[in-house]
């Protein structure tokens, strides 16, 4: 199939690349207008319930057509590195990506795609550096052929592309554009991405991956034969017990973030750090032995956690630095 010139770039996936995925995600011939472009992000922003409508409660209402525009660029970013099926059609989708991700940075603003379309809005409106956006990409190609991890050091280094430029975009969204915030936000998304990744080892190594360090397997005496068996060994859960205490600090360190924000976004963070110690909680619970036995959180249990977050004291709001973005 023949190639689809854009206005900046060569697109080189081809239709069946696209069709691996859901309907809607390719990149039309015509750009939708900015209405329907909103459209598109915030239905599928909704539509992704477990992922984004509970924390969504607690976003300032004229703020959540951004939040809907960036989780629809982060959802389909994802779903180009993991849902395909295919190492190298992944991988061109991954660049028509970028390819509009360069569009809606370039001068005319000239995107197809409707998240793209949407996003240029909140990317002037915020001023939001472009690294942000291409960091995640840059994790997602890594999945396509890095599968192992020798040292933790390893780990934190995909972290800093996979999970921290979403708190750097939360940030920016929120007026907040400062080292400081950053830094704690990103203690607390490598600590959700890490307490992820110990709920899905089973998961992650039927599609190839181990994201437990191999520095660690080595030290705890656990080989990959035990994953593949799915053995919960005493070696094993050992190993967990450690992970599990590692995380704990990570989040630790990212909490003095809830105190440095105002009212809304503080609530959201502390709702999202209570859900990824609680994911920790639910592997202590379960003696460490998550292979074959993904540890989930109950509905039930998140409206607790959602609740709790909402009724957490906040005295005092933090002053805004006189540097940031208003967020109007």
């Amino acid at each position: 199939m023949a190639t689809v010139v854009n206005n900046h770039e060569t697109l080189t996936a081809s239709l069946s690349d696209w069709a691996k995925l859901p309907a809607g995600y390719a990149i039309p011939d015509v750009p939708p207008s900015l209405e329907e472009a909103r459209e598109y992000c915030r239905r599928l922003a909704r539509s992704h319930y477990e992922n984004f409508s509970v924390a969504s409660w607690f976003l300032p209402k004229h703020l959540r057509k951004h939040f809907f525009n960036v989780y629809a660029y982060c959802r389909i970013s994802d779903d180009l590195g993991d849902e395909v099926g295919d190492t190298a059609a992944s991988l061109r989708l991954l660049d028509d990506w970028e390819v509009e991700l360069n569009a809606c940075y370039s001068d005319d603003r000239s995107p197809r795609h409707p998240v793209f379309v949407a996003l240029a809005e909140t990317v002037r409106e915020f001023e939001i550096p472009k690294h942000e956006f291409a960091d995640l990409l840059v994790a997602f190609r890594q999945d396509q052929h890095v599968g192992r991890y020798e040292t933790f050091t390893d780990l934190l280094g995909y972290c800093r592309n996979s999970a921290n430029p979403v708190g750097h975009l939360v940030l920016y969204l929120c007026g907040y554009r400062d080292a400081e915030r950053q830094l704690l936000s990103d203690y607390t998304c490598t600590a959700l991405q890490i307490a992820n990744f110990w709920q899905d080892v089973s998961r992650d190594y039927e599609i190839g991956r181990i994201y437990l360090p191999l520095e660690d397997l080595r030290r705890f005496g656990v080989s990959e034969d035990t994953i593949r068996a799915g053995e919960n060994s005493p070696a094993f859960c050992d190993m967990m017990r450690f992970e599990v205490a590692r995380s704990r600090q990570w989040f630790a360190q990212g909490v003095p973030l809830v105190g440095k924000v105002e009212g809304k976004l503080a609530l959201d963070i502390d709702l999202f750090s209570r859900g990824g110690q609680e994911i920790l909680n639910e592997i202590e619970r379960q003696g460490y032995a998550v292979l074959g036995r993904r540890p989930t959180i109950s509905k039930g249990r998140k409206l607790a956690l959602a609740a709790r977050a909402a009724l957490r004291p906040i005295i005092g709001k933090p002053r805004r630095q006189s540097t940031a973005v208003n967020s109007r």
